[in-house]
């Protein structure tokens, strides 16, 4: 992934949350913990372990689409997609988010080979 990508993913827009534990500071470890985090709860965390968040979670839903999140232009779109829905629905799970927005552009994605 780009760096605009990851950027725009840590921006998660006008989402406002405050960090309530030390454990919203640190990322999941595995998947079935991952799926659960809202858009608050990731915007809550600090940048790094947020991006590593979204960037996990962006890889799943492309490995399970069978597409791949690409650099540049590509790549840029699905992260204002994730931007703008964290934005309108903070609580809903960024993984639901991701996975959408990936299904969204994934007839324009390249198919993982």
């Amino acid at each position: 992934m780009t760096s605009r990508i990851l950027l725009a993913l840590a921006g998660f827009g006008a989402v406002a949350a405050v960090a309530t534990s030390a454990q919203a500071q640190m990322p999941p470890l595995n998947f079935d913990q991952a799926a659960y985090i809202t858009c608050k709860e990731a915007h809550a965390m600090n940048p790094e372990a947020r991006k590593a968040l979204a960037v996990f979670l962006a890889e799943h839903s492309a490995r399970v689409r069978g597409v791949v999140i690409p650099d540049g232009e590509q790549g840029a779109q699905l992260a204002h997609l994730v931007r703008g829905g964290c934005t309108l629905s903070p609580d809903a799970y960024l993984f639901t988010v991701v996975d959408r927005a990936i299904l969204a552009e994934m007839a324009k994605l390249p198919k993982r080979r």
